[in-house]
């Protein structure tokens, strides 16, 4: 297992849910405007929002490298009655089927610049044309914030980050629906708390014409 396996694990061990029980508002926000279909959250860690659109009615599939993450993402589903697909790999590694999904969240979904663009790519194969994305990243200038307040967490490596031209770069396949960078009021637990700086973004993908 991988050093970001491990470190992700560490965090999870705990019995309370480090980013919270409840789903990342911008995600319940704009999951409530799509018609129920079938959703692949990224990076999933300990289920909050999968959780959430399971019970909202979608097919949920999740993810994350994390092992400690998948037992407490079902245990919260056991908790509410609710069923969810989670595996533990990486995108590529995972037997998901080209356009299979009506809508993908990478809800603070942050990669090395060639993970990125690979999960990325995949990402656009797999989701259906006409499909949804959804994101909420946290902005290079995000930075100055974390020097405020420290458990207002994210990534620390600035090449993590995000700008709005970076998301226009790499996304430039789909149709934008929404994308602004935006002060808010983090309160999701011990590791996201206090006032950040964020990327929010739905862009949809073209139809074939």
């Amino acid at each position: 297992m991988n050093k970001i396996a491990d470190n992700w694990n560490d965090r999870y061990s705990s019995d309370e849910y480090v980013y919270g029980e409840l789903p990342n508002n911008y995600f319940k926000e704009q999951l409530d405007k799509l018609p129920v279909g079938k959703i692949l959250l990224p990076g999933e860690g300990e289920g909050r929002n999968s959780v959430y659109a399971a019970q909202k009615g979608w097919d949920v599939w999740a993810y994350d490298i994390s092992s400690a993450g998948k037992m407490k993402a079902e245990k919260l589903a056991s908790k509410h009655n609710v069923q969810i697909d989670y595996r533990v790999g990486e995108i590529q590694n995972l037997d998901y089927q080209n356009e299979q999904f009506d809508a993908v969240a990478l809800i603070y979904m942050h990669l090395a610049k060639e993970e990125s663009t690979l999960l990325q790519d995949s990402i656009y194969k797999l989701l259906r044309p006409g499909g949804v994305i959804i994101a909420e990243l946290f902005s290079k200038n995000h930075i100055e914030y974390q020097k405020k307040n420290s458990n207002v967490g994210g990534p620390r490596n600035i090449d993590f980050l995000y700008t709005i031209q970076d998301i226009q770069n790499d996304y430039n396949k789909y149709s934008i629906l929404e994308l602004k960078e935006k002060e808010i009021e983090l309160q999701e637990g011990n590791y996201h708390s206090g006032t950040a700086s964020v990327i929010r973004f739905v862009g949809r993908k073209e139809t074939v014409k």
